[in-house]
């Protein structure tokens, strides 16, 4: 299986929009995301893309890991940036990956680097490869802002 991992950022007049328009930026606002938690499957390669291929028809469902950043236009006078940073360990066997969210890209990307030592700690896996994707965007006083690093596993399948 390859896991594509691609980043988008975007605006919107609500909260929803801009988080479509982010997931568009990254080509995987056709789908149905199905969320699970931080385990790479072993045999899986992750690979980072400037946008998502076609991974099936628009309406499937596709399993994906997440980090996602909102900011509303009242957030713009509190922080400058929307950040959303997702990392991933990988070895021969299975891995993880670790996501993170904030207003400081090298805060992120620190907690993404913590989350994966801690995530290593707790396994007797072997880890070989680890690598951080980080997206970020200015927020706005007149606009919603949305940042996504989404992994997304393989084809897409159908709902029923």
């Amino acid at each position: 299986m390859e896991i594509h991992v691609a980043a988008g950022t975007a605006r919107g007049r609500t909260e929803l929009a801009a988080y479509d328009a982010a997931l568009a930026d990254a080509n995987l606002h056709n789908y149905n995301l199905v969320t699970v938690s931080s385990v790479v499957p072993a045999g899986a390669s992750v690979r980072v893309v400037d946008e998502a291929p076609p991974l099936g028809p628009p309406g499937n469902r596709l399993t994906v890991v997440q980090a996602r950043a909102d900011a509303t236009p009242a957030d713009a006078h509190e922080t400058e940036r929307a950040v959303a940073g997702l990392g991933w360990a990988t070895g021969p066997g299975p891995g993880l990956f670790y996501e993170a969210t904030g207003a400081d890209a090298d805060v992120v990307r620190r907690t993404v680097e913590e989350g994966l030592a801690d995530g290593r700690a707790l396994r007797e896996w072997e880890f070989t490869d680890e690598e951080t994707l980080v997206a970020e965007t200015d927020t706005s006083a007149d606009a919603y802002t949305a940042a996504v690093v989404v992994a997304a596993y393989g084809e897409s399948e159908p709902v029923a």
